[in-house]
């Protein structure tokens, strides 16, 4: 989320001048008109406004102590309601007091009303009996006014600086500038002090988040995580090549929470690989995900949304080594919804891998692709285990998914990825081999995937999908002969993120089905 200031003119010169302007037309109308009906020789606008600045000594007097009450209680009355509010927010987000001092407009505006006051007391202690310092006294009463007609513009500038939205906005630019800085250092103590602080700032983010989960506000928790992969995508886009101290992991680093418990030799490839940011943003994700995934599991989906997107930008760059860092986190997503059998989530979490693997394959980075494939059959493997079939078939249509891509844009990596979706109903010890050869969905998968290949003309790889479903029963093959051949329309009937249809089958490859069939043999068994 990227906010802006609200425009000056917009929200604070017009509110003022549309105050102001009100104020004089009432005022001059009825000076002008008692003037006009009870003044004596008053009958001309010089004469009048001349009358006007005609201030008496003696008189005026009475008028001052009044004028200069008017402008301090104003200050008080500014610093109460911005001390409330600020306090307020200070309890939900710890850093706010320390942005609302250092704020220019705060500061500003602050001082605007000391200044006046200081002006109003001065004022009260220059009148003489012979004298009246006109100038100074209109200035306080313009003073005065602006400081009456602001005080609106004010407080509505002050709620939009405390809106969370904006908050977590300023979070995310002060921690890119603090990386900026840190980017820049030369001296290690320097780029130390800087590491130091986009940690905090990361973490402010991050606690924004898990409070907003806590608190049921998925806006808020949303924003939050937006807003680590903003400053992430642009860093990885950004960074530069040449070792320099700030990506060297300095005592500040080192004896943070996150890095002290950390391997030794985890921590040097960090520093070697020039990866500590990412992994800590990446680290963060993942005290967010664990956080969301028994009460919100859509700020759980986002995250998953946003490794993507850190992913996609590390394909972008050609860097290998953040991909593979991604991949640990992914599967860290997938192991932890599966363990809490959050079938949702994890298909969420399985969406945005296979996203990731076709801009991998789009960037040509196949061995990658490859190797991500590998870890998905793991975890497709993994939720059969734990009964999750459906996690299981998803994984299935995902990698033959990946499998018809890299055929279709002739990348040479489909038959490595076909070999892993073929080993995904024939692994594991005992009779779940036995278990997996009558989970329909994966056969569905890899049948759709073998009719594909034949329709393509391919009929080396679509007989290896054929033989390695030698031994169907006749009954079983005629159950995922007819599971397909019914799927219609091409778009899933309900309403999910995955839009089609897993299993459908286009009419010219609806044409190869019964060939492909025909070509497994079948066991009576």
């Amino acid at each position: 989320m990227r906010s802006r200031a609200p425009p000056v003119v917009l929200a604070w010169i017009t509110p003022m001048v549309v105050v102001i302007a009100v104020a004089i037309t009432f005022c001059t109308a009825f000076y002008v008109l008692d003037s006009l009906l009870f003044g004596a020789d008053l009958h001309s606008a010089s004469s009048i406004f001349q009358h006007y600045l005609s201030f008496d000594p003696v008189l005026i007097t009475d008028a001052l102590p009044t004028l200069g009450m008017t402008i301090v209680a104003v200050l008080g009355i500014v610093l109460t309601v911005v001390a409330i509010i600020v306090q307020l927010s200070s309890e939900r987000y710890t850093s706010v007091a320390i942005m609302f001092l250092r704020e220019p407009v705060h500061i500003a505006v602050i001082s605007f009303y000391i200044v006046a006051s200081l002006c109003a007391v001065w004022l009260s202690v220059t009148l003489r009996p012979d004298f009246v310092p006109r100038s100074l006294l209109l200035l306080v009463m313009i003073l005065t006014s602006l400081g009456l007609a602001g005080m609106l513009p004010y407080f509505a500038y002050t709620f939009w600086f405390l809106e969370p939205g904006n908050i977590i906005d300023r979070l995310r630019r002060n921690t890119a500038r603090l990386t900026a800085r840190g980017l820049a250092a030369q001296e290690p103590e320097e780029a130390n002090r800087m590491q130091r602080r986009v940690l905090e700032k990361m973490e402010e983010i991050t606690d924004i988040a898990n409070n907003s989960i806590e608190g049921r506000d998925k806006i808020i928790a949303g924003a939050a995580v937006d807003a680590l992969c903003d400053f992430a995508v642009d860093y990885v886009a950004t960074k530069p090549e040449k070792d320099i101290a700030w990506y060297r992991l300095g005592p500040e680093l080192r004896f943070n929470p996150d890095f002290v418990a950390m391997d030794t030799e985890l921590l040097a490839e960090l520093e070697t690989r020039r990866l500590w940011v990412e992994w800590k943003t990446l680290h963060e994700y993942l005290r967010v995900y664990y956080e969301a995934l028994d009460s919100m599991t859509d700020v759980a989906s986002q995250v998953a949304i946003d490794t993507r997107y850190i992913g996609e930008a590390a394909a972008d760059t050609q860097q290998t080594d953040l991909i593979r860092m991604v991949f640990r986190f992914f599967n860290s997503y997938l192991r932890a919804a599966i363990d809490r059998g959050i079938e949702r989530t994890a298909d969420d979490v399985l969406l945005q891998y296979r996203m990731l693997l076709e801009q991998l394959l789009r960037q040509e980075l196949c061995e990658e692709a490859c190797e991500g494939v590998r870890f998905m059959k793991h975890y497709g493997y993994l939720a059969f285990e734990e009964e999750l079939i459906w996690i299981t078939e998803t994984v299935a249509y995902d990698i033959a998914s990946l499998c018809r891509y890299a055929h279709q844009e002739r990348l040479g990596c489909d038959e490595a990825m076909l070999f892993e979706l073929l080993a995904l109903d024939s692994e594991g010890p005992g009779d779940t081999r036995r278990h997996y050869r009558g989970l329909r969905g994966v056969r569905k998968a890899q049948t759709r995937l073998g009719v594909y290949y034949l329709s393509e003309g391919d009929e080396m790889k679509a007989g290896l999908v054929a033989d390695d479903m030698a031994e169907m029963s006749p009954v079983f093959k005629a159950e995922v002969r007819n599971d397909l051949w019914l799927q219609a329309p091409p778009h899933f009937w309900e309403i999910v993120d995955r839009g089609r249809n897993l299993h459908y089958l286009t009419d010219k490859e609806r044409g190869y089905l019964d060939r492909f069939l025909d070509q497994v043999r079948t066991s009576h068994a």
